[in-house]
């Protein structure tokens, strides 16, 4: 029998019982609307996890304080501080595959601007952080290394310290005072959103690390240090040149651990979407059993169509046809049924992913092979849970069959 006979048998059998039909797919469509909700929502958040850690910067290094491991003991990063400004000058001479080097100078205190306060973080920064955040201004500059090496009180701040204490106002050339420092702003940074850990990354003021030691910190200690390379290609390498002049430059003998952790994009990427890709790989799985159910469904029901049909089964049969023509037929119209539903179910699945990004702001995306597997899965559902069927018809006696009432 030929394939599109088939198919248009099969659809004919299927409009007899509609009824039936749907309520035997709804697991299917339910299934599949599922997978493709889990999966979109899922994969949506590592995008934008992925767009997050990329807003950081270009190609970056970062150079934090304590090593993940000591004499044998985990300390974890950021114990305790041994890096200096006096490391970042020598990683900016020594290095031949760092584009930009900057120390970080971090703090948090309140801030007075425009007739009112807020609290924020002050990062002392040199004029390289600029762009190893690939960060623009939006209004102003960004300050100069002059203002750097004069030790002057200006400051660049994020958007939403701009829109916070300066509404409806540029506050280039407005007073900010810091800590009782009366500090001039010089330019307003471009919106950045969230980071990866949900912080406003706008919700910042960066002045000259050179001032912020001076002024606001008086520690000769700092928080990180931020690189970048030309190319992300130049990563691993420059990491192993970090950690040697760093090493050298803390006077690390050989065998010793390090007292600082490199850390660059790719390993932030990769930390931050674990957990996601954990949890979507177990929601797709917990809504895969409905793909399971679904499959038992169309098993039971084409069960249930061999019995009423089995006086059909002895005429074909009495009529020449060969079991293999039977099971074929039995077969073709639980994989029609099952990939009917896996369709419907992709429908339900785009439209609820579409409806849950509306209600909660999340962002979804579906990759195109999903929607491949989706539908091919739903086909091999059809083909291992009808063949139990399709078979028991096939070896159906004739002239048992014929006297079947």
């Amino acid at each position: 029998m030929k394939a599109t006979t088939l198919v248009r048998v099969a659809g004919q059998s299927i409009r007899k019982n509609t009824m039936r039909t749907l309520l035997t797919m709804l697991g299917i469509v339910i299934g599949v609307g599922a997978v493709i909700i889990m999966v979109a929502v899922g994969h949506g958040a590592q995008s934008t996890i992925q767009h997050q850690i990329n807003s950081l910067g270009t190609n970056l290094i970062m150079i934090t304080p304590g090593s993940v491991a000591q004499a044998g003991v985990s300390q974890g990063a950021a114990t305790f501080s041994k890096l200096t400004v006096e490391d970042a000058d020598k990683l900016k001479r020594e290095s031949t595959l760092l584009s930009g080097v900057s120390p970080v100078i971090m703090t948090r205190t309140q801030i007075i601007g425009g007739g009112t306060n807020w609290r924020t973080s002050i990062e002392g920064v040199s004029v390289d952080f600029q762009a190893i955040r690939a960060w623009p201004v939006q209004d102003g500059t960004f300050f100069s290394d002059a203002d750097a090496r004069a030790m002057r009180k200006v400051a660049v701040i994020g958007s939403t310290i701009a829109t916070t204490l300066y509404p409806g106002t540029s506050p280039v050339g407005q007073e900010l005072q810091i800590r009782s420092v009366p500090f001039t702003i010089v330019g307003v940074l471009a919106t950045k959103g969230q980071s990866a850990g949900g912080g406003d990354q706008d919700d910042i003021v960066l002045v000259p690390y050179q001032t912020a030691q001076s002024r606001l910190s008086g520690s000769i200690r700092i928080g990180q240090i931020l690189c970048s390379t030309y190319t992300q290609a130049d990563i691993p390498a420059a990491e192993e040149e970090v950690r040697s002049i760093m090493r050298e430059s803390h006077h690390i003998a050989n065998g010793d651990d390090d007292d600082f952790t490199v850390r660059n994009q790719t390993d932030l990427a990769q930390t931050a979407q674990a957990t996601t890709q954990v949890m979507s790989y177990l929601l797709a799985a917990i809504a895969s059993v409905s793909l399971l159910v679904g499959g038992i469904g169309i098993m039971n029901i084409m069960l249930v169509s061999v019995t009423e049909r089995t006086r059909e089964i002895g005429i074909r049969l009495a009529v020449g046809a060969r079991g293999s023509d039977v099971l074929t037929q039995f077969l073709v119209e639980s994989v029609v049924m099952s990939v009917l539903g896996g369709i419907i179910g992709l429908g339900v699945g785009f439209g609820g992913a579409a409806l849950l990004g509306h209600l909660t702001g999340w962002a979804t995306a579906t990759p195109p092979s999903v929607v491949l597997i989706a539908v091919g899965f739903s086909g091999a559902i059809g083909v291992f849970f009808g063949f139990y069927p399709a078979r028991k018809a096939a070896a159906l006696n004739p002239i048992e069959a014929l006297r079947y009432e």
